[in-house]
């Protein structure tokens, strides 16, 4: 993590002075009334919200040095709510158990500054939920420990009732969890480590690789993290980790390397095909399981990846990359592209990695294609089935065939919806290309088909 820039600091004191110095702060003080507390948080909370989301945006590794900053009496608890949910909601969750992997230091910081605070009882009104989902992320000691270095018994009280014995049950705490993050689905609130060890490395590991995921995602810059992800890779500790053989995949895919991020990848790269015994099976496993996560792996993260591997490292993963370099640059409806999946795949049995990562690649491009057809180009959609087609043919794999089924179908119905004139010249044509492929590609049989294109009577009221 990084220390919070000069500007930041100087911007979150001059908000602190400007609560201290208001009109609004006077008034709460006199009458110490919920309506004068919320007067305070309309009239600064936006502020500090501004400057977090600046902060968050641009220096992530400062979100955590920010938050400790807010813990200042100077805002008199403003925002300090919000941070609590962020705090929760960072932690690494055991999806077994449902609990945090790792006690959370910093929610119990945060916690225990709140506690503390002259504005408890203000701030109190809008922290329950928050405090019951972290706590039945915790463990019973933790909470104990947490609640029993509390002095003020009248809050003591307070967070012992927070522990909910409904949570004790797998099911609702997952539950109570998921709509707790529902409330905080459209904020950035990520950051994350960079380790410095193996044994960090096993930590932080799902942490900072979903941080980053989740930053492209976003479209959000990650320059700033561009040294961090350099020093790890530059690190020959990790260059006999698992681990490392994702995040190099990740950082490769996701962060625009400078020359010296680029050099580091190259090392790392050469070190971990040495260190493993067959480095190719490593690697296509790995690739395999980010796809499967991911679903989707955009077309320039490919290319960008595919750039950083250097050739003559591992024959394998050469010719995997030669392959994608003819797929995304002739495009995968051109002849070549085609005949070259054909070529490779055949070389490799049906259900390897490398294959399913090739499968993957077409999918993308082919799933993209038909979610962004308009209905008013449906005769691209039956000259897209020719290409189809021969990748149908190719692959022999059902789980392929069932995507483009689901896909395509979706299509249809989106088509049927427009083009409603069953004796229109669209519609037979529709219906007529879709019985003859559907029933020629297995997707449906002649009764299924003659469902599927049959007007639903709505019952009379």
């Amino acid at each position: 993590m990084e220390a919070l820039h000069e500007n930041y600091q100087n911007h979150l004191d001059s908000i602190g002075k400007a609560v201290q110095d208001s009109e609004l702060l006077n008034a709460y003080l006199e009458e110490e009334g919920e309506e004068e507390y919320k007067a305070l948080i309309k009239a600064f909370e936006p502020a500090i919200h501004q400057l977090y989301e600046t902060v968050v945006t641009n220096h992530p590794l400062q979100i955590i040095a920010l938050e400790k900053a807010i813990c200042n009496d100077n805002f008199e608890g403003l925002y300090l709510p919000r941070v609590l949910g962020y705090s929760v909601l960072r932690g690494q969750i055991d999806e077994t158990s449902i609990k945090y992997a790792r006690p959370q230091q910093h929610f119990k910081d945060i916690l225990l500054y709140i506690s503390e605070s002259s504005n408890f009882d203000q701030i109190q009104l809008r922290i329950g939920q928050a405090i019951q989902i972290g706590f039945a992320l915790s463990s019973d000691i933790w909470i104990t420990n947490l609640v029993e270095s509390v002095r003020n018994k009248r809050v003591k009280t307070f967070l012992h009732n927070q522990k909910l014995h409904r949570f004790r049950d797998l099911k609702q705490r997952w539950t109570g969890l998921v709509k707790y993050r529902r409330q905080f689905a459209s904020l950035n609130y990520y950051t994350a480590d960079f380790p410095k060890d193996a044994t960090e490395l096993k930590v932080e590991f799902d942490l900072l690789k979903h941080f980053i995921l989740y930053r492209y995602d976003k479209n959000l810059n990650n320059a700033t993290l561009v040294p961090y992800a350099t020093q790890m890779m530059d690190n020959e500790v990790f260059h006999s980790q698992r681990e490392m053989v994702e995040l190099l995949i990740i950082f490769g895919l996701y962060i625009e390397l400078d020359e010296k991020g680029k050099e580091a990848f190259a090392k790392a790269y050469k070190n971990l095909n040495e260190q493993f015994e067959d480095f190719a099976s490593v690697y296509f496993n790995v690739l395999r399981a980010h796809w499967e996560e991911q679903l989707e792996i955009d077309s320039s993260a490919e290319k960008r990846l595919s750039a950083l591997v250097s050739r003559g490292v591992n024959e394998q993963i050469d010719e995997y990359y030669n392959l994608i370099d003819v797929i995304h640059g002739k495009g995968y409806v051109h002849e070549d592209a085609i005949d070259e999946v054909n070529k490779y795949y055949y070389q490799h049995e049906g259900r390897s990695d490398e294959n399913f990562c090739v499968r993957s690649t077409i999918m993308s491009y082919l799933r993209m294609f038909l979610n962004n057809l308009d209905e008013q180009s449906y005769t691209d959609f039956f000259e897209i089935f020719k290409i189809i087609t021969l990748y149908i043919n190719t692959f022999s794999n059902q789980r392929f065939n069932q995507d483009i089924k689901d896909l395509s179908v979706k299509y249809v119905k989106r088509l049927l919806k427009v083009y409603t004139d069953k004796r229109g010249k669209d519609y037979q044509d529709i219906k007529k290309f879709v019985r003859a492929t559907f029933l020629d590609l297995g997707f449906m049989k002649e009764k299924e088909l003659t469902e599927f294109f049959k007007t639903k009577r709505k019952k009379k009221a």
